[in-house]
């Protein structure tokens, strides 16, 4: 069944084969108001995989070459609408006011530290760290830092790594920090704006699947931020998960999880510290 532009129709048996899918596996609800995003979404992607209508789509994702070629792709559909600039702001005033502060109010010596965006998508998250990061720094000579942002998706990661936004992805940040912080495009009739190029100086971007069993990094972090991506995942996994950054953090280093997670009832090392804020105590 097509429209009369042929564009395919997301049929309902499709849908809900998806949505159990999707709420199954991603801890992500689906209702049926959903039905017409979630099938304006999809559409691109059966465009680029050549693929005329839903029920080949869902037949090839649930292939054993599906899940392991298209899955990370759909995940990248469902969860677009996710990540934001200061997103979930407490975390930043806590890591700024409850750890980087009082560490450097104990400390004559300089201070570094390496933080991890576990979980970076299109760079939002990375370049939030680097602007408090930063404005920390423009008051405190004697601190450094570096950020790693991670994601499994390397379209994503060509984005961050341009630091390109629309204006609109903006809207929320005062305009003392978008003159700060961001360029306008030299052309009049683009409406994106780029982050300036202090924001990228220690930043850098890995292509990284938090399912590996070896993530390929070779150093330990002060700060891991993994937010909204183990909703993805089945508890046991996100036990594994939680298990590998906890030994990617250095003692007494933190780990902040999105607000919709929790590690309650996984048995992990970790110390409760703040809602969604983890610390792994220095034995």
């Amino acid at each position: 069944m097509t429209e009369a532009n042929d564009r395919p129709i997301l049929k309902p048996a499709d849908f809900r084969r998806l949505s159990k899918f999707i709420e199954d596996e991603l801890g992500i609800r689906m209702p049926d108001i959903k039905k017409v995003m979630l099938e304006s979404r999809l559409h691109k992607r059966l465009r680029i995989l050549s693929i005329n209508n839903y029920s080949d789509y869902c037949d090839f994702l649930f292939s054993d070459e599906g899940l392991r070629k298209e899955l990370p792709f759909m995940i990248d559909v469902v969860t677009t609408n996710k990540t934001d600039f200061f997103r979930e702001p407490d975390h930043f005033v806590y890591m700024e006011n409850d750890v980087i502060i009082p560490l450097l109010q104990k400390k004559d010596i300089p201070v570094h530290l390496d933080l991890w965006s576990s979980a970076s998508s299109t760079g939002e998250e990375v370049y939030t760290l680097s602007m408090v990061l930063n404005q920390i720094r423009f008051n405190n000579s004697n601190f450094s830092f570096t950020i790693l942002g991670s994601d499994i998706s390397q379209e994503v990661l060509q984005k961050a790594r341009r630091g390109v936004y629309h204006k609109s992805r903006i809207d929320n940040i005062p305009l003392s920090q978008k003159k700060m912080f961001f360029l306008k495009s030299r052309d009049s009739n683009s409406e994106d704006v780029k982050v300036k190029a202090f924001l990228q100086e220690n930043v850098q971007f890995k292509q990284l699947n938090l399912m590996n069993r070896d993530y390929g990094i070779n150093r330990k972090f002060h700060i891991i931020f993994c937010r909204n991506v183990l909703i993805y995942f089945p508890q046991e996994k996100q036990k594994k998960i939680l298990m590998q950054l906890y030994n990617h953090l250095h003692p007494g280093g933190y780990l902040f999880l999105g607000h919709s997670e929790t590690i309650t009832g996984l048995d992990l090392p970790y110390i409760s510290v703040a809602p969604t804020i983890y610390l792994k105590p220095i034995s």
